[in-house]
């Protein structure tokens, strides 16, 4: 995964989805990623949530799960 900070993502996320809320976005980022320090995991298959896909979906997921795609190698993880 790329790391990128919760701030960048939600920029990039807003920038490309016009109908969505930067502040609201960022909340849900930093909520997320919270959970997934604290050691959340997907509830469909137990393994450590992804805390950019978790946000923008609404639930606690892994990668994998949220996506049905197992190559998360271009894809975006939030950190701080």
């Amino acid at each position: 995964m790329i790391k990128i900070t919760v701030e960048k993502f939600a920029k990039m996320y807003v920038e490309n989805n016009p109908g969505e809320k930067f502040n609201e976005i960022k909340s849900n980022l930093k909520t997320a990623l919270s959970r997934k320090k604290a050691g959340a995991v997907c509830g469909d298959c137990g393994q450590p949530i992804w805390a950019a896909g978790s946000a923008i979906v609404g639930f606690d997921g892994c990668f994998t799960c949220i996506t049905g795609e197992s190559d998360h190698s271009e894809d975006y993880e939030v950190s701080e």
